[in-house]
């Protein structure tokens, strides 16, 4: 197993290996896995093409190392732990040993549909085992998953699909979130009349509801399992073949299929996971994010399995049936580990403290942060009442293109500060830079966050786009990767994440941070969560518009406003006051808890005619909301 990183020492030792000898670092860490075949070259980069290769020449399969040899090793230890939306509905466990035998079954099932290595199989299924069944399935064959959030619109359905050209999509009758239930199938009967290359639809029962089944096209997911066999053996693929492709969504035009390939992905998520999270032999791992996203690709599923640890899938919401239900999952099933979003931190602040009664919380041991840079409020509150003061917290920095964690604390090793990624892990070589490309020597810089060396974990392409994949990263500053996000370097060489560049707004020549102002907005006792943009101003040039949710409807908003302004300029100065502030319901975001900022600045600078691809967003309805609400500001 990956040997980890067990204090400072180690951290720079391992490190400064990682930078005078990339090569020979990351083939040491790729010791830990079983290969077919060796690789002829460690690592072969062109970051002026955005040609990256590792491991190039090596055969694996990424299922036979988190599957097969904990199937072998430790066969009767829980692989995942599924928690139903209801506490009322019991939950299930899937041993290794069972994991491996479902995973060959339909792997077995989709071979029998015709489908083959390099083939596209979109997986459009909510938080179920069966959804982790379907992916391991399509990587242990070399078909290349998609997996699409479950509550997507069949027009999203739509897009990806037809960009990949998938022939399979794999459903279930219906979905349960909270009190809503959902008829997944019926959206994708939807999207299926306008994707005809479709040539199958695997509907797992999930309701007790009868559906329409398409003749020779739709087929059941017990009924196809029922007679498949329990052993497939799995595809030798090489390190760089496709693994899976993950859509995002840009400002405009069509989402982007984000490819990563098998063997650096492999080596990247476990050594990430294994090292960020100070795994442990009987660690329960719990990452609150949907497989649909990144966050669950890397963390829910592969990086945990891949280091042999249980790790627990969750149907349901962090407010059904009750505003304690966070805490009586990790209760039931002993969690040691929680990583979850800023969003549903700050959600779960806003309901206070009663929210704890008479839970215990003392499996935790380690707390983790991830889709956001996190307020410093919001910190505190997770420190102080989820972990008890005892439990580190990493706040990891890292996207849908990097694969895994780039700068994070390492859990127990590094010291921490709130709203600080801290420090890059080994292998990881990040540049700060003006808007010239010059690099921002030293320590107490701020620039644009890039990097200047790549890493096993970072995606390879946009999928049948490279042009698109070199104009988006790696054409703003020439051979460097371009993250988009702003960054401080403090005194200490520790980086703080300061939001998209775009963010950062330059006010009467003074460049302010948006965090920084959400994290002086956010300690108003009143505003449980904000977003603060920047808009035209005749003589500034920029200026501030913020968007505040409260806690309770204000009394008088012109008094919270003149109270939000002072905070701001007693923690930050005069130069960074507002000029407006916005009380909205709450905040446009994606389904992964995003506060999507391109379109509240849209608003801000009334530019409203055309706002872009929406489609990844909870609650569409609110952006009408927050438009109609701008005329009182």
């Amino acid at each position: 197993m990956i040997e980890t990183i067990q204090s400072m020492s180690d951290y720079h030792t391992a490190y400064q290996r990682s930078i005078d000898k990339p090569e020979e670092f990351w083939s040491e860490i790729a010791e830990n896995f079983s290969w077919y075949r060796k690789w002829n070259d460690v690592l072969k980069w062109d970051f002026s093409t955005a040609e990256v290769k590792w491991f190039d020449g090596a055969l694996c399969n990424i299922t036979s190392n988190c599957i097969d040899r904990f199937a072998l090793l430790t066969p009767h230890k829980s692989a995942i732990i599924w928690e139903a939306n209801s506490p009322q509905q019991q939950s299930k466990r899937y041993s290794f040993k069972e994991l491996q035998i479902e995973v060959a079954k339909f792997a077995n099932v989709l071979k029998s549909l015709g489908v083959k290595k390099g083939d596209r199989v979109a997986i459009y299924l909510p938080m179920l085992i069966e959804g982790a069944i379907a992916m391991l399935a399509c990587a242990r064959i070399g078909a290349v998953h998609i997996v699409i959030f479950a509550g997507f619109s069949s027009e999203s359905i739509i897009d990806r699909v037809n960009d990949c050209d998938a022939k399979v999509i794999i459903t279930a009758d219906s979905m349960v979130r909270g009190e809503k239930k959902i008829s997944l199938k019926e959206i994708v009967d939807e999207a299926i009349g306008q994707v005809p290359q479709i040539e199958y639809c695997i509907v797992l029962k999930r309701g007790e509801d009868n559906i329409e089944m398409k003749h020779g096209k739709d087929l059941w997911w017990h009924d196809l399992m029922l007679h498949a066999d329990s052993i497939c053996e799995p595809e030798q693929m090489n390190a760089e073949d496709p693994l899976f492709i993950l859509y995002t969504s840009g400002s405009t035009g069509k989402p982007k299929g984000v490819l990563h390939t098998v063997g650096g992905y492999m080596v990247y998520a476990a050594y990430t996971f294994a090292n960020v999270f100070n795994i442990q032999k009987d660690d329960i791992f719990w990452c609150t994010a949907d497989i649909g996203w990144i966050t669950g690709h890397s963390y829910s599923l592969y990086g945990s399995l891949l280091n042999g640890t249980t790790t627990v899938f969750f149907e349901g919401v962090p407010t059904y049936p009750d505003h304690g239900r966070f805490w009586d999952v990790i209760d039931k099933h002993k969690i040691s580990i929680l990583y979850t979003a800023p969003t549903a931190i700050r959600a779960l602040e806003s309901f206070g403290d009663s929210i704890f009664k008479d839970k215990n919380l003392s499996s935790l041991r380690v707390l983790g942060s991830v889709g956001e840079p996190i307020n410093e409020e919001a910190w505190h509150w997770y420190h102080k009442n989820v972990g008890k003061g005892n439990c580190p917290i990493v706040d990891t920095w890292w996207q849908t293109e990097t694969g895994g964690i780039l700068i994070s604390p390492i859990a127990n090793v590094t010291n921490l500060i709130p709203a600080f990624a801290t420090l890059p892990l080994p292998g990881v070589q990040p540049i700060l830079v003006n808007e010239k490309g010059e690099e921002m020597i030293g320590n107490n810089v701020e620039g644009n966050l890039c990097i200047k060396f790549p890493w096993p974990g970072m995606a390879r392409t946009i999928y049948k786009n490279h042009g698109r994949f070199v104009e988006t990263y790696f054409s703003m500053f020439p051979r460097l990767y371009f993250t988009g996000d702003g960054c401080k370097r403090n005194e200490d060489g520790f980086y703080r994440i300061t939001g998209r560049v775009d963010d950062v707004i330059n006010v009467s020549g003074h460049r302010i941070g948006t965090g920084e102002v959400e994290d002086a907005v956010g300690s108003h006792p009143n505003i449980v969560e904000c977003a603060v943009v920047g808009f035209h101003h005749e003589i500034k040039g920029q200026a501030l518009y913020i968007f505040a949710v409260c806690i309770d409807a204000p009394m008088q908003v012109a008094a919270l406003k003149k109270e939000v302004e002072t905070l701001i300029t007693t923690k930050i100065g005069i130069f960074a006051r507002p000029d407006k502030i916005q009380i909205v319901k709450n905040l446009p975001k994606t389904r992964s808890g995003k506060i999507v900022r391109r379109l509240l600045r849209k608003i801000a600078e009334d530019d409203i005619s055309n706002l872009g691809d929406i489609s990844t967003l909870v609650d569409a309805d609110i952006i009408s909301e927050i438009i109609a609400g701008k005329m009182s500001v």
